[in-house]
C-alpha cells in the first residue's frame, strides 16, 4: 500500500489535470521500502491515480495492442513506399502523367519522373519538421491521430489527381501527414517497451514496412492486368485500408498515452495508471513504483520550458552527441541505397532486359523475401546488439553494390548469366539492408536520445531520413542516365568508406539498457571523459532509479531507506560483475534488470 503525505491538487483535477504542484512531499512505498527525498518526487494522489481507467485493456491485451497499433501504421508507410514502383510504367498512369515516360532514358524525363516520387519525401520531411513544436505540445496519442486523419486525406487526393501538378501536391500534402506519423510511432512505442524487448518490438514494426511494400508489389501484379486508370487508382486508394484500421484500433480500445510524455507534463498520477494498465497491476505495486522514481529522475534532470537550443548542449546530458546518433543512423539507412531498389525496382528490371510482367512478379518474390528476412533480425536483435548487425550488413551491402556495379556492362550487352547474378545481387541487398538497417534506424533514434528532447530529436532525425530519402529517390533516375554503373560503385562506396567506419567508432551499443540507463551511460562518459562506446560495452552503469544512479544524474544521491540502499549494494556485490554487478544482472532474467522496467510493454 502506497501512500503520500498530502493528496495534492491532482484529486480536484481528475484525469485530464493530475499534474503535481510543489514537490515537497516524501513518496513512502510500505512494500518496497522506498524513500523518496521531498527535493525528489511530486506528490500523487495515489487513491486518485488507482480509480483511473487510461485504456479499455489491460495488462498483456493492452502490451499486444500498441504493438499492433504500431505495425499497421508501418505497415501504411511501407505500403506507399513500394505502390509507385510498378506504376510508373503503366500505360495509363504515363496517359495521366506524360511528364515521366521513359524515365531512366530521358534526361528531362527522369528528372520529373524522380520529382514525382520524390514530392512525397519533401512533404514527409516537412511533416517531421513541424513535429518538433508539435510533438510534445500534443502528445504521441493525439499526434499519430492527426497524422493518420491527414494521411487518408492525402491519400484520396492522389488516387483522384488528374494532372502531373495535382499529383505532386497530393503527394506533398500526404507526405506532411506521413513525416508527423513516422516521427513519433518509433518514440510511443518505445516509451511503453521494456528494455529486454524493446529492440524485439520496433524491429518488428520495421518489418511491417516491408510487408507494406510486398503487399503493394503484389497488388501491383494484380492490377496490371486492369485497363484503365483503376490500374493505378485503386493501388494508391487501397493505403487508406491501412490508415483507417489504424485509427479503429485507437478508437474502439482507448490506448493510453505514453507514460514518459504524461510524467513530462507533470501528470503523473496518469503515468501510474498506465505503468500500471501496461502491466497489469497496481498504481503502489513495488516494480511500478520503482519504473516511476526512474522516469521521475529523467523529468528532474530536464525540468523546465524546452528550448531548441538545447539540442546543442553537452554536459552530463549530451544532448547534442545524442541527437546528432539519431540524425545520422537515419542518414545512414538512407544512404546505403535502399531506395534505388524500393522505389525504382521495376524499372531497374526493366533496364536489365526483364519484360513488364516478369518484372512485376520478381518485384513481388523480392517483396516477400525482403518481409520473410527482416524477421530474422527480431529473433536476433536482443542476442546480437544493434551494434554487429549495422556494422556486418553495410560491409556486405557494399561488396554487394560493388559485384552489381562490376556485372552492370555485361547485363547491358545481354549476357543472361550477368543479368541472373545481378538479379540475386538485388534480393541479397534486400536481406542485409532487412537485417541490420530496416528497423534499426527507428529503434535506434528512439532509444538514444533522453526523454527531455526526445520527441524534438526524433523529429529531427526523422526529418534527417526524409531529406537524405528524397536525395536518392531523386538523384538515381539523372544517375542511372549520366554514369549508368557508377550509380551502384558511389552507393558501395558510401556503405564501406562513410557508414561503417562511422559505427565501428561513434555508435554505442543500447541493448538490453532501459531508457533512463541510456541517460547513465552518456552522463558516466562525460564524468570519465570516455567514449560512451566504451562504457556501454563495459555495462559499467548502476540501476536505473538507485541512489548511485541519481548521482551521477546530477541528483544529492540520497534517495532511499538506508536498510534498503545497503541491500542494494550487498545484492551488487553477491551478483558481481563491474562496480555495479551489471554484467550478471543482464545474464539472469528474472533479476533487477528486468523487474524495473516490467511496468512497460512485455
Amino acid at each position: 500500500m502506497a501512500r503520500t503525505t498530502n493528496t495534492g491538487p491532482e484529486t480536484a483535477q481528475g484525469v485530464d489535470g493530475g499534474r503535481h504542484g510543489s514537490t515537497d512531499s516524501t513518496v513512502y512505498n510500505e512494500e518496497g521500502g522506498i524513500t523518496t527525498p521531498e527535493s525528489q518526487m511530486p506528490k500523487v494522489d495515489m487513491a486518485h491515480a488507482a480509480s483511473l481507467r487510461p485504456s479499455r485493456l489491460h495488462g498483456k491485451p493492452l502490451l499486444v495492442m500498441v504493438n499492433v497499433l504500431a505495425g499497421v501504421a508501418f505497415v501504411t508507410f511501407g505500403y506507399d513506399q513500394g505502390v509507385l514502383s510498378a506504376l510508373l510504367t503503366l500505360p495509363s498512369f504515363i496517359q495521366t502523367f506524360p511528364q515521366t515516360a521513359d524515365g531512366f532514358n530521358g534526361q528531362q524525363a527522369a528528372v520529373l519522373q524522380s520529382f514525382l516520387v520524390a514530392s512525397y519525401l519533401i512533404g514527409c520531411f516537412f511533416g517531421a519538421l513541424v513535429n518538433l513544436w508539435l510533438g510534445d505540445k500534443l502528445g504521441r496519442k493525439k499526434t499519430i491521430v492527426w497524422a493518420g486523419i491527414g494521411l487518408i486525406v492525402g491519400t484520396g487526393l492522389q488516387a483522384g489527381a488528374v494532372n502531373y501538378a495535382m499529383m505532386i501536391v497530393a503527394r506533398i500534402f500526404t507526405g506532411i501527414f506521413n513525416g508527423l506519423l513516422t516521427s513519433t510511432v518509433p518514440t510511443y512505442q518505445s516509451e511503453c517497451a521494456k528494455p529486454h524487448r524493446r529492440g524485439q518490438l520496433l524491429l518488428l514494426s520495421g518489418s511491417l514496412i516491408t510487408f507494406g511494400i510486398m503487399c503493394a508489389y503484389w497488388i501491383n501484379l494484380g492490377f496490371y492486368f486492369v485497363n484503365g486508370p483503376s490500374s493505378w487508382r485503386v493501388p494508391i486508394a487501397l493505403q487508406c485500408v491501412f490508415t483507417f484500421t489504424m485509427l479503429f484500433l485507437f478508437w474502439i480500445f482507448r490506448l493510453p498515452e505514453s507514460p514518459r510524455w504524461l510524467a513530462s507534463k507533470g501528470r503523473h498520477a496518469e503515468c501510474l495508471a498506465v505503468l500500471a494498465a501496461l502491466d497489469g497491476k497496481t498504481v503502489d505495486d513495488p516494480a511500478v513504483q520503482k519504473i516511476w522514481h526512474g522516469i521521475v529522475d529523467a523529468v528532474n534532470q530536464s525540468a523546465g520550458d524546452f528550448q531548441l537550443g538545447e539540442l546543442l548542449t553537452h554536459g552530463r546530458s549530451q544532448h547534442f552527441r545524442r541527437t546528432l546518433l539519431g540524425m545520422g543512423s537515419q542518414c545512414f539507412q538512407q544512404i546505403t541505397g535502399i531506395n534505388l531498389i524500393t522505389y525504382y525496382l521495376t524499372s531497374v528490371l526493366a533496364q536489365m532486359g526483364i519484360t513488364a510482367e516478369l518484372s512485376r512478379v520478381l518485384s513481388g518474390v523480392n517483396g516477400t523475401v525482403y518481409f520473410l528476412t527482416s524477421l530474422f533480425a527480431i529473433a536476433i536483435i536482443e542476442r546480437v546488439g544493434r551494434r554487429p548487425l549495422m556494422i556486418w550488413c553495410a560491409l556486405l551491402q557494399g561488396c554487394t553494390f560493388i559485384v552489381l556495379a562490376g556485372l552492370y556492362n555485361s547485363v547491358e550487352q545481354g549476357n543472361k548469366g550477368a543479368q541472373g547474378v545481378s538479379v540475386l545481387c538485388l534480393f541479397l541487398f534486400n536481406t542485409w539492408f532487412s537485417v541490420g538497417w530496416l528497423g534499426m534506424t527507428w529503434l535506434y533514434p528512439a532509444e538514444v536520445t533522453p526523454l527531455r528532447i526526445r520527441a524534438p530529436a526524433n523529429a529531427l532525425s526523422t526529418a534527417t531520413n526524409w531529406l537524405f530519402n528524397f536525395f536518392v529517390v531523386m538523384v538515381t533516375g539523372p544517375m542511372f542516365n549520366s554514369i549508368r554503373w557508377g550509380t551502384y560503385a558511389f552507393f558501395g562506396a558510401l556503405n564501406l568508406v562513410i557508414i561503417l567506419p562511422a559505427i565501428v567508432l561513434f555508435f554505442p551499443e543500447t541493448k538490453k539498457y532501459s531508457l533512463e540507463e541510456l541517460d547513465l551511460i552518456f552522463a558516466l562518459a562525460h564524468e570519465q571523459s570516455a567514449n560512451p562506446v566504451k562504457i556501454s560495452l563495459s555495462g559499467d552503469i548502476p540501476e536505473a532509479g538507485s541512489a548511485e544512479a541519481e548521482k551521477i544524474l546530477g541528483g544529492t544521491g540520497q534517495r532511499g531507506d538506508p536498510e534498503l540502499q545497503s541491500e542494494e549494494k550487498t545484492s551488487s556485490k553477491k551478483k558481481g560483475g563491474g562496480r555495479f554487478g551489471k554484467k550478471d544482472q543482464e545474464k539472469e532474467k528474472g533479476t533487477v534488470q528486468h523487474s524495473e522496467d516490467v511496468g512497460r510493454m512485455a
